[in-house]
């Protein structure tokens, strides 16, 4: 089928670095705020939740446009855009208990990672420290996880990085993965790391089989709301506190339904595409 809408762009090491300037002319310019703030309005706008909810906005904004203009729009004479449409309803019974299951599995894999230490102990008190902030306003918490990254996070890791390694002609397994560790990488931390890498590997396979973004931001969303709900209620991100059942009964049922969904959504499901990508 003729691609119209859609740019065909490709995503390499030069791409990496254009996406990194983003971040970093992003960075500078949130920063340079932050510490205006200080000085006119003698604010320290910085420890606030809503100004890390903006900067975030900020920084991601930067990244998309500046690959947008940089490397989409002077090579394939298109704006960057992305297909967002819905599937077959029976898609979506699928990939949300396969989801669960990968975030079953994730947290038993995340439990075995040290959390004392000379180095654990201190980088998880740190870790621990930085997530007790943003917690403090619920309201803030709930739209930087649950809209807006898996927004801007499933446009950048999946939209522009996999689907560029594609593009480029990178075995699609091998982009998933790539797009995944890299996922996982920008968290900052070991025991989100594990998480967030697995579970890019379930959003990339997603993206990849139904061609369409909004499923792989309808399942983060799910996932952060998952886990925004057990910080709130367990104060921990723990589905075995909060069923107050075994690791491994966890472990075990997050297999069974990872197993079975994967198998029915993979070899079994026929997506119908309402748009084409």
């Amino acid at each position: 089928m003729e691609q119209t809408r859609y740019p065909k762009y490709i995503f390499d090491w030069m791409g990496g670095l254009i996406l990194f300037a983003g971040y970093i002319i992003g960075s500078m310019a949130v920063g340079f705020f932050g510490i205006a703030g200080k000085f006119i309005f003698r604010l320290d706008f910085m420890q606030k939740p809503w100004f890390l909810m903006i900067s975030n906005a900020v920084v991601f904004c930067l990244m998309i446009a500046a690959f947008d203009f940089a490397v989409v729009r002077p090579k394939t004479g298109k704006k960057l855009n992305f297909n967002f449409s819905p599937t077959n309803f029976y898609t979506y019974l699928l990939i949300f208990p396969m989801m669960l299951g990968m975030m079953f599995i994730g947290e038993f894999i995340t439990s075995q990672i040290p959390t004392t230490g000379p180095f654990f102990g201190d980088f998880y008190e740190f870790f621990e420290n930085l997530m007790s902030g943003l917690t403090n306003d619920p309201a803030v918490m709930i739209i930087m996880a649950v809209i807006m990254a898996p927004i801007f996070e499933e446009i950048i890791f999946r939209g522009i990085i996999q689907k560029g390694l594609i593009n480029n002609g990178v075995v699609p397994w091998k982009a998933i993965l790539l797009a995944s560790v890299l996922f996982g990488l920008i968290h900052g931390n070991p025991w989100q790391f594990v998480g967030a890498t697995l579970l890019g590997c379930v959003l990339g396979l997603v993206y990849y089989k139904t061609k369409s973004l909004l499923l792989p931001m309808l399942l983060h969303g799910f996932n952060n709301l998952c886990s925004a709900i057990l910080i709130f209620y367990t104060q921990k991100e723990s589905f075995a506190e909060a069923f107050e059942m075994q690791e491994w009964m966890l472990l075990l049922t997050g297999i069974v339904l990872f197993s079975v969904f994967f198998y029915l959504f993979v070899f079994q499901n026929k997506v119908r595409y309402s748009e084409a990508e």
